[in-house]
């Protein structure tokens, strides 16, 4: 009885967050646009926190409770199922056809993250200092978005076209702001209501928290992004369904790690992080494989689709198999 309340607490959280992380992206790309952002700066970098920020309130919650498995393995996981779930299951549905010189640029800095965040945990353990170097790291991502943004509006860039497109209708700067804040309560509370209820359910299942986070925590929370990327592909934008994977699983490493180092310095098991590290390394190397063409250039087809998400599958079951 007990297993099955924390798993209806779980469910509740995951839909809580799912539509609270909408509504507050489109509060506050609404804001953005209400004080005279571009649209281009908006798509890169409000839309990007955006969906990033369940990933960052369940860490920084579970950090205050001294979890920090599920922290770590909501920040990883949640990038292995960026790449694995949701560009594989969007890429069955539709080829998806990359045109974006800015995407281009972003792959290389996808990839020295990838590295640097690495470098950071070959001793196991992130410290506090490393976690404000993280979140340094952010804020110098977020500036050089800014600065793509202003050429890439000059350059007439695809994405550029697909963000001003998709991004809500003005509306008053108050129902913007009210939205906004109202979506931020939501978040939290079900933030709260999904690590309360993961942690629980981990104790039930004889499984560690970091399997919780690498597994159901991860794709909880990436919910935002799956819909955020079918919802782009039915549209016809392909740049914008891959642009919001490369800037969460950017602010995945960065943000989400960053925050929870700096609330509770951490250590983890070293053979458990090297194999989980190491796949979600795999993952984004993958990405960017086909992001810059395996056959054809910048094409995501049903084949690389399958690959992929046969691989998140398999990736599931081997942690789950192994329980830690």
């Amino acid at each position: 009885m007990e297993m099955l309340l924390l798993a209806l607490a779980i469910a509740v959280g995951f839909i809580a967050l799912a539509w609270s992380a909408d509504r507050f992206v489109a509060g506050a790309s609404a804001i953005a646009r209400a004080l005279g952002v571009s649209s281009m700066l908006i798509g890169l970098t409000v839309v990007g926190i955006g969906t990033s920020l369940p990933e960052m309130l369940v860490s920084a919650i579970a950090a205050l409770d001294n979890t920090p498995g599920l922290a770590l393995g909501n920040a990883l996981g949640s990038n292995v199922a960026n790449v694995g779930l949701i560009v594989g299951t969007t890429a069955l549905l539709a080829p998806l056809a990359m045109h974006s010189r800015v995407l281009r640029r972003e792959f290389p800095v996808l990839l020295g993250v990838v590295a640097i965040t690495g470098l950071l945990l070959i001793d196991a353990q992130l410290s506090r200092i490393e976690g404000l170097g993280l979140l340094a790291g952010m804020l110098g991502v977020l500036i050089w978005m800014g600065w793509q943004s202003t050429r890439s509006s000059s350059e007439s860039d695809p994405i550029a076209r697909e963000i001003d497109a998709a991004l809500p209708q003005a509306q008053p700067l108050i129902q913007s702001v009210t939205q906004a804040l109202i979506a931020l309560v939501v978040l939290l509370i079900s933030s709260r209501v999904l690590v309360w209820s993961a942690v629980g359910l981990a104790e039930q299942i004889g499984v560690s928290d970091l399997v919780i986070g690498l597994t159901i925590v991860a794709v909880g929370t990436s919910l935002p992004e799956l819909a955020a990327a079918i919802a782009s592909v039915r549209r016809g934008d392909d740049d914008l369904a891959i642009g919001n994977i490369i800037g969460s699983n950017l602010f995945n490493l960065l943000g989400v790690l960053g925050i929870a180092a700096v609330i509770t310095p951490f250590a983890i098991d070293g053979m458990s992080l090297a194999r989980d590290y190491g796949i979600m390394t795999g993952f984004m190397l993958a990405l960017v494989v086909v992001g810059f063409g395996m056959g054809r250039r910048g094409h995501i087809g049903r084949l690389e689709g399958g690959l992929l998400l046969v691989a998140f599958i398999a990736y599931q079951g081997l942690l789950f198999t192994m329980g830690q």
